[in-house]
């Protein structure tokens, strides 16, 4: 099958070029586009893309799980004194990090892979210690019904089998995001946030490559074919070698190019300016934000003035994006939980959300005014306990 420049060269009219044979036609050096390059869609592959070599990625995945490790969980419910062994778990899970650390390992798995898995070691059926393990060394086992039956998780050559079906608390929690096509693993919003996330890299990327290029657009050197004229194999060697040597690179950033009879320069890519990479970038980034449910004002991209300032943005994104996910974890840690434990509910604790104190301040208040209300009920709509007086 032809290749493109055979096709082109006889689309206009001129003969292909035959190796050790003069050039009967015109000829010329072509460099183009080739086509899109996107990253795989797996855990690993947009974790090294995504969190380690973008700056947005990382800063969208830092701020939510740091925002939601450092959200306090407390105890509700008729038997939350006699599950304060769970409290205590949870604030030193292990004996290698604390209950913020291994929450913040936690989140930052579900951001990047969709997928977070917690190990419970438990002694005599009650769980002693928590550890967070990697997904990407995780291994889903179904069951006869379809569901996880066991868990493979395999370091190197070794592999640890984790059976569900065990009595008491299973020894593995997988906490996932929702995925509408997927039984087992969670939907990452950086798999969204992928066509963006190329985008963004590529365009960092072309714009490093423009620069250690001498900022020169790839282009075509086109030989007219006068009477009789043609170029050699030499000839054609010499003209590729003289540009690569003395036409790109930094060092050769405005030099001028000398051309001899017959020659001439064909650009065949958009420049800079017409491309707007500073744009197609922003837009990117903003994508990507959007993807991971962090305003844009947070990241200080210019442009974006979807909130009026920054308290707005700060507290829409603990209402949307924390908040509901602190809780689903939560909540699903105390269910995991619930044979050693007993029945509990954790709840985040907004009081100790300082975006969300102005809100706090006018619920208290118009509480307060409400006289029709028993103080039990007043604690109750504050999100408090009845109380020892109630």
């Amino acid at each position: 099958m032809p290749n493109l420049i055979t096709r082109l060269a006889r689309a206009a009219g001129y003969a292909p070029r035959v190796k050790a044979a003069p050039l009967a036609g015109p000829a010329f050096v072509f460099t183009g586009d080739g086509r899109a390059v996107w990253t795989a869609r797996d855990g690993t592959a947009l974790a090294r893309e995504g969190f380690q070599r973008n700056a947005v990625v990382h800063r969208c995945v830092r701020l939510v799980a740091e925002a939601a490790a450092s959200l306090p969980l407390f105890l509700t419910g008729p038997t939350a004194e006699a599950a304060r062994p769970l409290a205590a778990l949870l604030a030193r899970p292990n004996p290698r990090e604390g209950g913020m650390r291994l929450m913040e390992a936690l989140y930052g798995h579900l951001m990047v892979s969709g997928n977070a898995y917690l190990e419970a070691v438990s002694l005599d059926g009650q769980p002693r210690e928590l550890y967070g393990l990697r997904p990407d060394r995780m291994r889903v086992v179904p069951g006869p019904d379809g569901w996880p039956a066991a868990y493979e998780y395999n370091v190197g050559d070794r592999s640890l089998r984790f059976d569900q079906t065990r009595e008491g608390v299973p020894p593995i929690l997988h906490l996932s995001l929702f995925h509408p096509t997927d039984d087992h693993s969670g939907l990452p919003p950086l798999e969204a946030a992928a066509v963006a996330l190329d985008i963004h890299n590529a365009a960092g990327a072309w714009n490093k490559a423009l620069l250690d290029n001498a900022a020169r657009p790839s282009g075509a050197l086109v030989f007219a074919n006068a009477a009789g004229a043609s170029l050699s194999e030499a000839q054609f060697s010499r003209l590729k070698g003289e540009l690569e040597a003395n036409y790109q690179g930094a060092g050769n950033a405005g030099r001028p190019l000398l051309l001899e009879g017959g020659l001439d320069w064909k650009p065949l890519a958009l420049s800079p300016k017409d491309m707007d990479f500073v744009e197609a970038k922003a837009a990117s980034a903003r994508e990507i934000a959007l993807a991971f449910g962090v305003p844009p004002l947070l990241l200080g991209l210019a442009g974006d003035n979807t909130h009026a300032n920054y308290a707005e943005a700060n507290r829409a994104f603990y209402r949307q994006t924390v908040i509901p996910l602190v809780r689903r974890t939560a909540d699903s840690i105390a269910h995991w939980l619930e044979p050693a434990f007993g029945p509990a509910s954790l709840e985040p604790d907004l009081d100790a959300i300082e975006a969300l104190a102005p809100e706090r301040e006018s619920l208290w208040r118009r509480v307060e005014g409400a006289d029709f209300l028993s103080r039990a009920e007043k604690r109750a709509a504050v999100g408090y306990g009845p109380g020892a007086e109630a």
